[in-house]
């Protein structure tokens, strides 16, 4: 009887895992609540008009189609029974397994206060970025009618908390979009009056990156006019705009949410050991220490590496332990079926290939191997690695048109205004709230 390997998470993780266990003699089954998988590494474009949604999800479906002994389910897992080695779905259905992977992903935090994602959405989704794509561009349809300044003033105000790289790239984007695409269509918005404010807790933004990288990034987003504000913490966030523990209120119909991440609730609820942030505990080899035929990989999963930092919540990560796990399943599989016993588990050791990050057109920062780029050069890196990472030929030509498109004439062709409410600062879709998202099992993994 063939093996049974069940994969929740069609994200970086899950998929990569899938893809690298195509030789394996298993039957397998990879189930998501969406029935895609998405690029996240571009959301923000899509949050910024400057992509469609299609240009960076696939359908599941159509990537392992040629897997033939791959079943695709879309459901959402509300249980695991690691004793009888069953996975529930929310349908009703359970999956037996003899090996398990969760690459469920993680969701946006805010830190307990769980009523701000109502005013400030975090970018996680398609959704996600559709959402903020509408608030977004209503603010400017509302600003171009709006003859009172103080009013017209908060409207083309726009506030990003959190100064990681999606805070980063969303803050330089929305200023690139503002002094840059719209001010060419809207006849009485000027890129003067756009004022874009990125609010870091910390005292300096891409605090992973080198010191002098954070500077450069500081620099290049003040050159597109974007205001940073490091050590400042948000006490509250409501209709009116953004506190300041310091008691300062930030007048802003627009805030958008890059501060914080945790691991997918389902973890927890199935009883797993999880780290303050929800990840889950997990050995060198990716594995429970008590069930060491489950594996958690990707934004799931704590382990630290050699200097004993937690492994960061990238793709690159995820991806690599997607193919270290299907290594160690098909290594068990190979022993069972000859009749010998299976090798020892070599460590998960993760290969750094470097950290990029955008801040806007010819604008950007990279680091790789003690190698420092940043401008035009860095922007040029990240251009070329993104866009190779993308699923699909047909994809990776559309994203290349597009990009050489908006380049050359800037404009931006996916600033549609879909769903939601037409009156600026109404939330319109607000995100998953903290109990819908834990009913959502298997979200996605970065």
């Amino acid at each position: 009887m063939s093996a049974k390997i069940v994969v929740v998470g069609g994200g970086f993780g899950g998929l990569t895992t899938v893809t690298a266990l195509k030789r394996i003699d298993a039957d397998i089954t990879l189930v998501d609540r969406q029935n895609h998988h998405l690029f996240q590494p571009l959301l923000y474009q899509v949050a910024m008009a400057g992509l469609a949604p299609s240009e960076i999800a696939a359908p599941i479906r159509s990537i392992v189609r040629r897997q033939r002994r791959v079943t695709v389910l879309l459901d959402e897992v509300t249980g695991v029974d690691f004793a009888r080695k069953r996975v529930s779905l929310s349908r009703g259905d359970e999956l037996a397994y003899d090996y398990l992977v969760l690459a469920p992903g993680a969701r946006t935090s805010y830190f307990g206060n769980e009523a701000w994602a109502h005013y400030a959405p975090g970018l996680k989704s398609l959704d996600d970025a559709v959402e903020i794509r509408r608030r977004v561009l209503v603010a400017f349809e509302a600003a171009e009618r709006e003859p009172d300044p103080a009013r017209r003033a908060r409207l083309l105000s726009f506030v990003v908390i959190g100064g990681g790289p999606t805070g980063v790239e969303l803050a330089g984007a929305i200023a690139e979009l503002a002094r840059y695409v719209l001010s060419r269509d809207f006849r009485h918005v000027r890129p003067s009056e756009t004022r874009v404010l990125l609010i870091e807790a910390g005292q300096r933004v891409l605090a992973t990156f080198e010191p002098s990288l954070s500077e450069s990034a500081v620099h290049q987003l003040s050159e597109l006019g974007v205001h940073v504000r490091t050590g400042s913490r948000v006490s509250n966030i409501s209709a009116e705009g953004v506190t300041l523990s310091d008691c300062e209120v930030i007048a802003a119909d627009t805030v958008l949410w890059a501060a914080g991440v945790a691991g997918n609730p389902l973890l927890a609820r199935i009883g797993l050991e999880v780290d303050r942030a929800g990840r889950a505990k997990v050995g060198p080899d990716c594995a429970l220490a008590a069930h060491p035929e489950v594996f958690v990989i990707g934004d799931a999963a704590f382990l630290a590496d050699d200097q004993g930092k937690p492994l960061p919540g990238v793709s690159p990560v995820a991806m690599q332990m997607g193919r270290y796990v299907a290594e160690q399943i098909g290594q068990e599989l190979r022993a069972q079926q000859g009749g010998s016993s299976a090798p020892a588990r070599a460590p998960f050791r993760y290969f750094d290939k470097g950290s990029m990050a955008t801040i806007g057109r010819s604008r950007a920062i990279a680091e790789a191997r003690g190698l420092k780029l940043s401008g035009f050069t860095a922007w040029l890196a990240w251009l070329v690695v993104h866009v190779w990472y993308l699923v699909g030929f047909r994809n990776r030509l559309l994203v290349m048109f597009d990009w050489a498109w908006s380049y050359v004439t800037y404009r931006r062709g996916a600033r549609l205004i879909t769903g939601g409410r037409l009156e600026p600062g109404a939330p319109g879709r607000a995100p998953l709230s903290s109990s819908k998202r834990e009913a959502a099992g298997a979200a996605r993994s970065d």
